[in-house]
């Protein structure tokens, strides 16, 4: 029964009272605003799990009310807690920290506040069964996000997002559930991130400015994406094999990058898996230099490279074939599976994919897609690879013209030198050409 039905009929019913008043997950939002307090000051207290209150979109929502319901659902048998209020109560509205510590946060598992500024401070308390931390918008310094990470020991994903106040994020090394995830997003002020908790396997961060990543021994799973970050990729290659050299797998998002990727002098060891989304950037970028990467990971097993350039100038199909440059050689012994996606006959592009074809002993499969859509393997918006779609992705005629062409480059300079025991997928424009139709 809906709650709204559940609240009317517990105040006509006293049998179905006496059974409401314990239901152990209040599910609350702005359809039943009108009866919020109706529902938790009938509410007994006992016996709550979940409390999940989302007033985003009350904008007069008196603080008074809130701080009531909250000290009436916050009881030691809470264990789940999602706070979403109105936007305007990011700096107007302290989270009463001192309901969830001591015996009421005892079993409390998930956490996740949006909107509000939350306080800890040290000697607060802990929260000693916390799995899952989100923090959405919420006013917390690093300092004080330390203080709760450090008396939370059962910890094991972290996720914040547009927390504004944290500057330097220290990962503290009691933390060793902490193996999940750890996601930061859109934190504008953040600028280094260290982290010493030992079994942490995974960061995701990304946002407008460049953020340091202190040397983190123990991470193997990576996602860096930084827009304002110009020459992204130049960074990220020439210092992240010293900072996390235990990678395993590595995305990166390279915007408007103007320098050709250097020699790395250092190697990833570990590296078995690497993408690289490079959007915009220097119209004569060389591509080819990209290789560099590639002799930099010995046991690198699977390479994707996603080019989202529509506005950029490329070389012509037809140039002559024999003022290709030489790469010099580097077996790449493990590299078996390689995809481009938004392939175009940029001629660095079509050196860079022959350079593999010609050093890769082991490789299984090459994709050339010369148009880009999303998704890990372009599987989106393409009706002859998704087939629950009836149409492709529109397409502009100018886009549709450089797919065509890189397809005619991949026939003219790549295709023959693809080894027989080497599978070469060749996608291109649809041929139901619904790309010239607006979805």
């Amino acid at each position: 029964m809906p709650m709204e039905d559940s609240a009317r009929a517990a105040c006509v019913s006293r049998t179905f009272m006496r059974s409401w008043r314990h239901h152990p997950y209040l599910i609350l939002s702005n359809e039943t605003l009108g009866l919020i307090d109706l529902i938790l000051k009938n509410h007994s207290g006992t016996g709550i799990k979940t409390l999940k209150l989302d007033v985003y979109a009350c904008s007069d929502l008196n603080a008074c009310y809130l701080n009531d319901w909250l000290q009436i659902a916050i009881t030691p048998t809470i264990e789940s807690l999602t706070l979403q209020l109105p936007s305007e109560y990011e700096h107007e509205y302290d989270f009463p920290c001192s309901l969830l510590f001591g015996v009421n946060g005892n079993l409390i598992r998930h956490l996740h506040l949006n909107y509000c500024a939350f306080r800890p401070t040290v000697g607060t308390g802990c929260l000693i069964s916390l799995t899952k931390l989100h923090l959405d918008h919420v006013c917390i310094t690093g300092e004080e996000l330390g203080c709760l990470l450090s008396s939370s020991l059962a910890s094991m994903q972290l996720k914040l997002e547009y927390c504004d106040e944290i500057i330097c994020l220290k990962i503290p090394c009691m933390l060793e559930q902490l193996s999940r995830l750890l996601t930061v997003s859109d934190c504008s002020m953040l600028r280094m991130i260290e982290s010493q908790a030992p079994n942490l396997m995974t960061l995701d961060f990304d946002g407008d400015n460049l953020v340091q990543l202190g040397q983190s021994l123990q991470v193997k799973n990576l996602v860096m994406d930084f827009f304002d970050a110009t020459n992204f990729l130049n960074y990220s290659v020439t210092k992240l094999p010293n900072m996390v050299p235990n990678l395993e797998t590595l995305t990166l998002f390279s915007y408007f990058e103007m320098l050709n990727t250097p020699t790395v002098v250092a190697k990833f060891h570990h590296l078995k898996y690497l993408k690289i989304y490079m959007v915009g950037g220097d119209p004569g970028y060389d591509f080819c230099s990209l290789g560099s990467v590639l002799d930099a990971a010995p046991v690198l097993e699977t390479f994707i490279l996603c080019v989202i350039q529509t506005d950029m100038e490329f070389d012509p199909v037809f140039w002559d074939a024999s003022n290709m440059r030489q790469t010099p050689e580097h077996k790449y012994k493990s590299l078996k599976n390689v995809m481009i996606f938004g392939f175009f006959s940029d001629k660095s592009l079509v050196e860079l994919t022959c350079h593999i074809l010609e050093n890769a002993t082991s490789l299984e499969s090459i994709i050339l897609d010369t148009v880009y859509a999303h998704g890990d393997n372009n599987s989106f918006d393409r009706c002859i690879i998704g087939p629950a779609r009836c149409k492709c992705c529109f397409l502009l005629d100018a886009e549709i013209l450089k797919a065509n062409k890189g397809v005619i480059a991949i026939q003219k300079y790549i295709a023959e030198k693809v080894p027989f025991d080497v599978k070469l997928d060749v996608r291109g424009p649809c041929r139901r050409q619904c790309h010239t139709s607006e979805p």
